[in-house]
């Protein structure tokens, strides 16, 4: 991202008529004398990096003609309207210069987004930089694991050989500190495919997004929200009597019932409401910190500022790559927890009816 980030603010595409605002990092002010200067927009390079683009851009580069050229990776446009299905690369848009003509239809980016100029509905499922992302995240994972599997199959279950070696260690503690303690010894199995997706999941994903042009795809809040509601189906489909009769019969007087049962049905939807927004705001966070202080030289225009700068952005390179691992385990604890409390057995009432008798 370090890297990424200092290309960025280097080279800069001019922003057009049709260009989104947020691909701009410069704004253009006019001073006394009549002459055009450029004033780096920190805000519009930012948000540039923290979102989702249809075409995967890395810098840009200026040609023999003196203008600046963006390299970047065209990514499939793929476009449902009205019964009909437009397909065709990103790369047509030309970086939001042309409008691209299918049929009776024309669509233009407009601020990062496709529309259709005529205003025509259509449902947009392109392959955009965070999809691509994911898509890269999953061949790794499956490339991963299936090698540990064929170590496994080759020299059996003994001293684990090859990526085996790396990852046995982490899955048996995903086992062992997070689905144990908080699911249980004879529950606990059912859960760990799961919980071993969410964790090597996020954390490849947020590994992925520290590379130079890498995706914010776990900085992305639709993401964290499918991941939370994963969580919460699973959690509420596996949960007891015992855990719907503290929602919808909780042990307080009959004439409190009113006030708690929404605050008990409002805890089961604050739950993954707090595994979206903690996973969201930390990634997201990350990523704004580091760009942020790379802004600061090009803001206050003193080479002087570089080298505070730049060493900060490398401690926090650093720090991120521990969060990466934390969030990745804070979202698998916490998934292990509520469903935990979801398989709790009336533990207490049966041991207070052994006493009484």
């Amino acid at each position: 991202m370090l890297i990424s980030a200092f290309l960025s603010v280097f080279s800069v595409t001019p922003a057009s008529a049709n260009e989104p605002v947020s691909t701009d990092s410069t704004t253009h002010v006019t001073t006394g004398e009549g002459h055009e200067e450029e004033k780096f927009s920190p805000v519009n390079m930012i948000m540039h990096h923290i979102s989702d683009a249809h075409d995967w851009h890395f810098f840009d580069l200026k040609g023999a003609d003196g203008e600046l050229h963006p390299v970047s990776i065209p990514l499939p446009v793929i476009l449902l309207t009205e019964g009909n299905l437009d397909v065709f690369m990103s790369g047509a848009f030309h970086h939001g210069h042309s409008d691209v003509v299918k049929g009776d239809r024309t669509y233009r980016m407009d601020h990062g987004k496709i529309v259709e100029a005529s205003g025509k509905k259509f449902t947009d499922f392109s392959i955009t930089k965070n999809v691509a992302s994911m898509f890269i995240s999953v061949i790794l994972l499956i490339s991963l694991f299936g090698a540990a599997g064929s170590s496994y199959k080759k020299h059996g279950l003994g001293a684990p050989k090859g990526v085996a070696r790396i990852l046995e260690p982490l899955v048996v503690y995903v086992r062992d500190e997070i689905a144990v303690p908080n699911i249980g010894e004879k529950k606990y199995a059912r859960y760990m495919p799961y919980l071993l997706t969410a964790f090597f999941f996020i954390w490849i994903n947020n590994l992925l997004g520290l590379f130079p042009g890498g995706a914010n795809f776990t900085g992305n809040i639709a993401v964290t929200l499918t991941l939370a509601v994963f969580t919460m189906i699973i959690t509420n489909v596996s949960g007891t009597k015992t855990y719907w009769g503290h929602i919808f019969k909780p042990h307080v007087p009959l004439w409190l019932y009113p006030i708690m049962i929404p605050v008990e049905v409002v805890g089961v939807l604050s739950k993954p409401f707090a595994l979206m927004i903690r996973l969201f705001a930390n990634i997201t966070a990350g990523h704004i910190i580091i760009l942020s202080l790379v802004s600061l030289i090009f803001i206050f225009k003193n080479i002087a500022l570089a080298p505070v700068s730049v060493g900060f952005v490398l401690f926090i390179s650093c720090l991120e790559l521990l969060v990466a691992a934390l969030q990745a385990y804070v979202f698998t604890l916490l998934s292990a927890l509520f469903i935990g409390l979801a398989l709790e057995e009336p533990h207490h009432e049966h041991g207070a009816e052994t006493a009484h008798h």
